[in-house]
């Protein structure tokens, strides 16, 4: 059960970066437009913050690594995210109003949203490796079935968000849902590790 969490966690957080990213283009188009520049600053921001996850993720699975420290990060990611939703039209009018180039406003603005929730989000893949790895001749095999889905969940939640979410819901809206997952899933992630490790009669 463990494992089919741990899994399921790293698709999640696949599916959640690149819904956020696809959302991402629509949240900044009001008031920096939909040109290739603002889709440059997004990608970037998302890239770099990706690459800073993997680097933490790495280091902080060495120290004592369990499922309810996995759980935590999926639900901080989610939880840093919940700015876009209450500040989100403040803060790109504030950029906007201070930024004249729209080219570095656009990149500012995806950094103070989206930078934060992507490391987080960064840093399961690796972290979730570490809890598969029991034996070192298996890392490789593990690796590739962690990465398997965590990319399955990545073109699922883009196929998905930009297909039918964006065509029947508010941008706020799939967010919240976005958010409301993680959080339950991490959830129950938790109350799994803490029942793994509670001491026997």
């Amino acid at each position: 059960m463990q494992r089919i969490f741990i899994f399921l966690i790293a698709g999640w957080s696949g599916f959640f970066v690149m819904a956020i990213e696809l959302l991402s283009g629509r949240i900044l188009a009001p008031n920096f437009g939909n040109s290739i520049y603002v889709w440059g600053g997004v990608i970037t921001v998302f890239m770099l913050a990706l690459s800073v996850g993997y680097l933490l993720g790495g280091r902080l699975s060495l120290r004592d690594p369990s499922l309810r420290r996995l759980a935590l990060l999926l639900m901080l990611g989610a939880a840093t995210t919940i700015p876009v939703i209450l500040l989100g039209d403040a803060v790109l009018d504030a950029v906007f109003d201070r930024v004249g180039d729209p080219r570095y406003g656009s990149l500012l603005a995806a950094t103070l949203f989206f930078f934060i929730p992507t490391a987080i989000a960064g840093m399961v893949s690796p972290y979730a490796v570490r809890l598969l790895v029991r034996d070192p001749q298996s890392s490789g095999h593990c690796a590739g079935l962690l990465y398997f889905f965590s990319t399955f969940g990545s073109a699922a939640g883009t196929i998905l968000t930009s297909f039918y979410l964006v065509l029947y819901f508010e941008i706020h809206q799939i967010l919240a849902g976005l958010i409301g997952v993680s959080l339950i899933l991490g959830s129950l992630a938790t109350a799994l590790g803490n029942r793994e490790n509670a001491p026997g009669p």
